[in-house]
């Protein structure tokens, strides 16, 4: 698993609430926490809460699979993020698992909690869902993914005529659930032909942490290739409209030198101008 990837998730000033709640459910901690961002360990793996506005609401085209191998885990867990939130599909079993069910929960993000075996030690696995102008494109996302980052492959996949419970009618030749890996960090992803009122937005990204400003360069330049679109403050969407941020770890150390709170400021009101990160324009303004 690689900890350089992770997903992040915007909140409308509810990000600590949602926080202490993970961490109830998972078993998890807070591992940085300032007034704008937070930073979760669950399962040993690292998630990003962003108090960001009002700007987006989270949904259902990207979810959160979490493979459980404990039967009694798997209750609690659906318990405690059923409480106040909303069943898109029951615990029960399904087809392709014993148990099964998919829920939002109360601030919103959506888990399909899965009970089997782990294939990695990477619990918690970003599910995409391509829908609407991407109903269709899951084959071709993977295939231009797995394109731009290393120690990266697509998996398995399983096509809706398969043979495995189409019972909804979708396109034969669309991906019904496929397993893919960008260097070391795995993700689901799936077609839907269903008229669903939502599709991919900035309310959960997923954030790439960077050595230098080759690598910034190289993610940016691909991951905005063939139809995507820049964004402010390292963001970017992607062809499919996925959203990204392309992040130096430069820039995290330099905006929480709390030792020069007035440097770290002027390291953070540059990075604020900013489209795609710049280091070198970082540390002209920290040095300033």
């Amino acid at each position: 698993m690689n900890n350089n990837i992770f997903p992040c998730l915007w909140y409308n000033g509810d990000a600590k609430q949602c926080a202490d709640f993970y961490c109830y459910v998972f078993s998890g901690k807070i591992t940085v926490d300032s007034p704008m961002v937070i930073n979760l360990e669950l399962f040993g793996q690292r998630m990003m809460l962003l108090n960001g506005g009002p700007a987006f609401q989270k949904n259902a085209s990207v979810s959160f699979t979490l493979v459980v191998e404990n039967e009694n885990d798997i209750d609690r867990y659906w318990e405690l993020l059923s409480e106040s939130g909303d069943v898109i599909l029951s615990l029960d079993e399904y087809p392709w698992s014993k148990k099964y069910g998919w829920v939002r929960d109360k601030f919103g993000v959506t888990w399909q909690l899965f009970l089997g075996s782990k294939r990695t030690d990477q619990a918690i696995i970003p599910t995409l869902m391509f829908l609407d102008n991407n109903n269709g494109k899951a084959m071709q996302a993977m295939k231009f993914y797995t394109s731009i980052f290393p120690h990266s492959q697509i998996e398995k996949v399983l096509k809706f005529g398969d043979g495995v419970g189409n019972e909804n009618h979708e396109i034969p030749e669309n991906v019904q659930h496929a397993h893919f890996v960008l260097d070391g960090y795995d993700f689901f992803c799936m077609d839907n032909s269903h008229n669903h009122p939502f599709n991919f937005t900035e309310a959960i990204s997923v954030v790439i942490m960077t050595d230098d400003q080759e690598q910034t360069d190289y993610y940016w330049n691909s991951l905005t290739a063939d139809g995507g679109k820049e964004g402010r403050c390292g963001w970017l969407k992607d062809q499919f409209g996925m959203s990204w941020q392309i992040v130096p770890k430069r820039l995290l150390e330099l905006m929480n030198d709390f030792d020069n709170p007035e440097k770290a400021r002027k390291t953070v009101e540059a990075m604020l101008h900013m489209t795609k990160i710049e280091i070198k324009e970082l540390e002209t303004a920290y040095h300033s």
